[in-house]
């Protein structure tokens, strides 16, 4: 197998680019540092199309080792044909390879292989034969009758030998290759409620078919979690009598024989019974793991951008974890995220201190100079909102509030990370601070939460927890990257997202860090235990130092490139137009000079200022004030195949369809927008009732 070609027809990439990737993958590099400091090897491939290639890569060559095994225990069975291995080698899918080893695989007990135990093999093999035979059907079985092989009569013989041909049928790829073809073209999926009378979210599912080619992923998901929870029946109906036709077609040579019938039997037999299950297994399997991998793509896709969300710095927050019967815990940060002071207020049901509650916010506003105060959007959010923008109205401070995702507060609240940073503080409380943190510094909060409860997918509970968690580690590492991180204040939830660095040797940094003192240069790196040159050559980059002895330590050059950015300034070149004869001068690639030119200008660059920053409030707004026609600015908070999510500051997100969203065609909301930009919606329609807002996009 070609890998190199496969991945140059597939990813449309040029052979340099495919055959450098391969080989920095295998040093053992990192995806962030190839995208970022590999650019002329790779041709500029960003770190989304490198985790593409990587993961391609693993399965080509997943493909070849098992081709290879294959072909080893075919033939020590001493059955491998030229033409059988020329048809393992060119598969280009591992389902292909199973289908052509299927008939040479050991079986456990099956009804065939018990038949053959009965001696009955041969008689299979006459009926296959086609021969036309001049006595009865009783005279052609009758020498396999015996009591002792478990065989009583002829009708048990011929139904053996009908098992034999079943599985024969079966196990044959070109049959298993045309009926999935039709069931992928032709098949319609069919789920039907299995109680009519019992009431569910899957009602629209009670009596519903859609084309296995055309169904959406989202239902896929939706209908699958309907059949868990024993609430729908489900099946895939295929015109059987075309898979059927084409295989009695490619049988049954002979017709006139009297052994036609039990042959044709077979065939039925081996494709109710054996093919049409397995296939349609397969099938549901194949639906599901395209609707699990663009679930998992539509939730790397929201997260990314929630990661990289604008950070507010130098900004005194006050967060607020609303509650009912709970009360509404408020946490106190300082500029750097240090908690400052803590309380409990009680502004809603059942203890409605609301007078009470405001004194309490005004004090602790007043007594830090707080300038913004950050609410959770979670359960009696819209409640504790309506009480803070009345206490702003009553105050002369400047100060703000903005609605911000809790999602994960309380996975956070209660893990050994927190407990760590707060020991001594109750676990409602430690929600609070994290709340008010991830206003100041979005990323460097998140990240201490398993990516999968942030909560900005869709069916994330039903996609596969293995690949999910892979795919989202890898979006907050390249978030991480592409931001940086300070070296002397980040935590080991951060740090353990830095290229090249493990758990360990993040917690190695910590401790050096607590027994030395801050770090003053890159270099004192390789005096941590554990990170030795090449963890140093993968992680330095992306560590910076913004008060060290060296301005390029707080920049994204790497060391390996501190000469070049000192000839650079050296030379006075930080503004020369004529890039590419300064390229030959310093021999350096453009694309690697571009990087050191774009970050001595800008050091301590954070490529999140460039991001929209949240919606600040100072008054609330009702759902009971929207009216249609109606034009609010908001906040994405999710995005799924069927639109988005926005919060225009009521007590529910409106949805604004996929088909409200823009006056082009679009396949995927993506295309217009995505988790954390600020959008203006016009109100279509509000149900009070139903809790919710219809709002559009179209010609605002």
């Amino acid at each position: 197998m070609d890998i190199v070609n496969i991945l140059v027809r597939e990813l449309k990439l040029k052979r340099f680019q495919v055959e450098n990737t391969i080989k920095l993958i295998d040093e053992g590099n990192t995806i962030p540092f190839i995208a970022r400091y590999r650019k002329e090897k790779t041709g500029e491939l960003d770190d989304v199309v490198l985790r593409e290639f990587n993961e391609r890569l693993m399965y080509l060559r997943n493909l070849e080792n098992r081709q290879e095994e294959v072909l080893r225990l075919i033939d020590e069975q001493g059955k491998l044909t030229e033409e059988l291995k020329k048809d393992i080698l060119s598969s280009e899918t591992l389902q292909r390879v199973e289908d052509l080893y299927r008939p040479y695989k050991q079986k456990r007990k099956t009804r065939a292989t018990k038949a053959k135990l009965r001696g009955l093999e041969p008689l299979a093999n006459i009926i296959l034969s086609e021969e036309i035979f001049k006595g009865s059907l009783e005279d052609l079985a009758i020498d396999f009758v015996d009591s002792e092989k478990d065989v009583n009569s002829v009708d048990e013989a011929f139904a053996g030998a009908m098992d034999i041909i079943a599985e024969i049928v079966s196990d044959n790829a070109e049959y298993r290759k045309r009926a999935r073809n039709i069931f992928a073209e032709k098949g319609i999926l069919v789920s039907e409620c299995i109680d009519k009378d019992e009431e569910s979210v899957y009602e629209m599912y009670y009596s519903y078919k859609e084309k296995v080619k055309s169904i959406p992923n989202h239902r896929i998901l939706a209908i699958n979690r309907g059949e868990r929870e024993k609430i729908l029946r489900v099946k895939i109906d295929v015109p059987d009598d075309e898979i059927l036709n084409y295989m009695k077609e490619d049988m049954i040579k002979n017709n006139k024989t009297i052994t036609t019938i039990y042959l044709e039997k077979a065939i039925e037999d081996g494709y109710k019974r054996l093919i049409y299950p397995s296939i349609e297994r397969e099938i549901r399997s194949s639906l599901t793991e395209r609707a699990e991998e663009e679930g998992i793509k539509v939730f790397s896709g929201n997260l990314k951008p929630l990661l990289l969300q604008s950070p507010i710095k130098g900004k005194i927050v006050m967060g607020i974890d609303p509650g009912f019967r709970t009360g509404c815990k408020v946490a106190i940060v300082d500029e750097t995220g240090k908690l400052l002071d803590y309380t409990v207020v009680y502004p809603t049901e059942p203890q409605n201190q609301i007078e009470k509650t405001k004194e309490k916010l005004k004090e602790l506003i007043n007594k830090f100079n707080i300038d913004i105060i950050s609410i959770g959007n979670g359960t009696a959010s819209r409640e504790t909102e309506m009480v803070v923008a009345e206490t702003l109205q009553e105050i002369k401070n400047e100060v703000s509030y903005a609605i911000t995702s809790e999602a994960g507060a309380s996975v956070y609240s209660a893990s050994i990370v927190a407990n760590e940073e707060f020991p001594n503080i109750d676990v409602s409380i430690r929600g609070a601070v994290s709340i008010a943190r991830r206003l100041q510094d979005p990323l460097a909060e998140l990240v201490k939460i398993e990516p999968k409860h942030i909560g900005v997918g869709q069916y994330q509970h039903d996609l596969n927890q293995t690949r999910l968690d892979l795919a989202l580690k890898g979006v907050v590492e390249d978030c991480v990257n592409t931001v940086g991180v300070d070296l002397n204040t980040a935590s080991v939830s951060l740090l353990k997202y830095v290229s090249g660095v493990s758990n360990s040797v993040a917690q190695n940094i910590v401790k050096y860090r607590e027994e030395n003192g801050k770090f003053k240069n890159r270099m004192e790196l390789k005096k941590v235990k554990g990170l030795g040159e090449k963890t140093f050559v993968q992680c330095a980059g992306f560590l910076r130092i913004p008060e060290g002895n060296n301005l390029l330590d707080n920049t994204g050059v790497h060391p390996e490139s501190y000469d070049i950015a000192e000839k650079i300034l050296e030379e006075d070149a930080l503004f020369d137009t004529n890039l590419n004869k300064l390229s030959k001068e310093l021999d350096v690639g453009l694309p690697t000079l571009k990087d050191i030119i774009k970050e001595l200008r800008k050091p301590g660059r954070d490529p999140r200022d460039e991001m929209p920053k949240p919606v600040f409030r100072k008054d609330v707004l009702k759902m009971e004030d929207l009216k249609p026609g109606m034009v609010l600015t908001g906040t994405v908070r999710n995005v799924v195949d069927f639109g988005v999510f926005v919060d225009i500051g009521v007590k529910q997100d409106g949805l604004v369809h996929i088909s409200k969203l823009s006056n082009k065609f679009i396949k995927h909301p993506m295309e217009v927008v995505k988790v954390g930009d600020i959008v203006n919606v016009r109100v279509l329609d509000v149900d009070i009732n139903k809790g919710k807002i219809s709002l559009s996009m179209k010609d605002i």
